[in-house]
């Protein structure tokens, strides 16, 4: 490999939010990688740094034509320049255009089990979290179509995130069902939000359908969040975009993230989004592989170790998706391995009540850190049984 990702960086007393843990304890549960990002854009950092001044910045064509170029290469979707609004994160977007599209007390759909704070940027602002349960049939996922149908007809629902690929659950959703939920929204004059942090993580052979290229109606209803810090780890670097095709849509959307002053970028974050979508191909490219390699020895390890576990993740995302129903009431389990082996993951009811049976891991680190903490899993569990 030209990129050296099983290399091991000490991330202690850098201020992370992910390692400001106990010396004992392994952090494997928010999403953030423990790879360096590209050379590409460390090289454009340097430069951008080198310079000295940091002072107010705009937006050049330059930024909205590397979205454009990356997403018609990789993904197939042609984005028109005036589509995209530069915004500094995807989470700040999201509480933003809740707030601009929808009014208080309405309610936000969500599919769950959800990234959690999609829970936040709905309660935080004052609006009512409608749930479209997700169907596990043991192994993988699928839409209760009745049930979301129902949802989106009461007169009260206006908005829906759509989390495509899906967090925590690893779901890359089909062209076929996210051109139902676009006729489905549209029926029910229901704006979709798509957050699609996660479309460049998939498996090697895999590709995400962005939702707004589905169809003129899913293009029509629809605001995308895109950026390249989950896929780049440039979380940090506060910088993202929202697409909005429907031009009225789009100045609704536009207006909310500057009167809430999100839409201005630091001095690094259109030379990190530029370097990374023109420049970082080749790393992300190997970077999809190694991560694929984590996820089968996850697999492997869970299967000659720990068989009464399931992994319940499908094809997207640096995030495994672990169905530990066969230990009984999971409860506190996670908070249980945290303090027998110090294995610090994400427990599933954040995400969710359906979510209850389930851990979430981030296997986005070196190969021996994924050893090691499978191996303090399977200490930390066979406590647990022993009682």
């Amino acid at each position: 490999m030209k990129y050296h990702f099983d290399e091991k960086i000490d991330r202690r007393n850098t201020n992370s939010m992910k390692w400001d843990v106990e010396e004992n304890e392994l952090p494997m549960w928010v999403a953030d990688m423990d790879f360096q990002t590209a050379p590409v854009i460390r090289k454009a950092i340097e430069k951008r740094a080198a310079h000295g001044i940091f002072g107010y910045t705009v937006i050049p064509k330059s930024w909205n034509l590397a979205y454009q170029s990356w997403w018609e290469r990789r993904h197939h979707f042609r984005i028109k320049e005036e589509w995209l609004i530069f915004t500094t994160g995807i989470v700040p977007a999201i509480s933003s255009i809740v707030r601009k599209l929808t009014t208080p007390a309405e309610k936000v759909l969500v599919q769950t089990p959800c990234f959690n704070i999609f829970f936040n940027s709905i309660y935080n602002n004052g609006r009512n979290i409608q749930t479209n349960p997700l169907v596990y049939d043991g192994e993988k996922y699928t839409i209760n179509w009745k049930d979301l149908e129902e949802k989106l007809s009461d007169p009260q629902t206006g908005l829906m995130i759509l989390c495509n690929p899906h967090n925590p659950v690893g779901k890359i959703w089909d062209r076929e069902s996210l051109e139902r939920i676009g006729m489905l929204c549209k029926k029910y004059a229901v704006t979709v939000l798509s957050d699609e942090i996660h479309c460049d993580l998939t498996d090697p052979g895999k590709e995400y359908i962005p939702f707004a290229s589905v169809s003129e109606t899913c293009r029509d209803i629809s605001v995308t969040c895109l950026a390249p810090t989950k896929c780049f780890n440039l979380a940090g670097m506060q910088t993202a975009a929202v697409c909005v095709p429907n031009p009225i849509l789009r100045h609704k959307v536009w207006r909310g993230l500057n009167t809430d002053e999100v839409a201005e970028p630091n001095a690094f974050a259109i030379d990190v989004t530029i370097a990374a979508f023109t420049e970082g191909e080749d790393w992300l490219e190997e970077l999809r592989c190694y991560l694929y390699e984590n996820k089968s020895f996850v697999k492997t390890y869970i299967k000659a170790h720990l068989p009464k576990l399931k992994i319940a993740s499908e094809d997207a995302t640096y995030l495994m998706w672990i169905d530990i129903s066969a230990y009984g009431k999971s409860g506190g389990l996670a908070s249980f391995i945290r303090q027998k082996s110090g294995l610090y993951l994400s427990e599933g009811k954040e995400y969710g009540e359906n979510g209850d049976d389930f851990l979430r891991i981030n296997i986005a680190c070196p190969k021996a850190t994924v050893e090691d903490g499978m191996n303090r899993l399977k200490e930390s569990l066979e406590a647990w049984e022993k009682g």
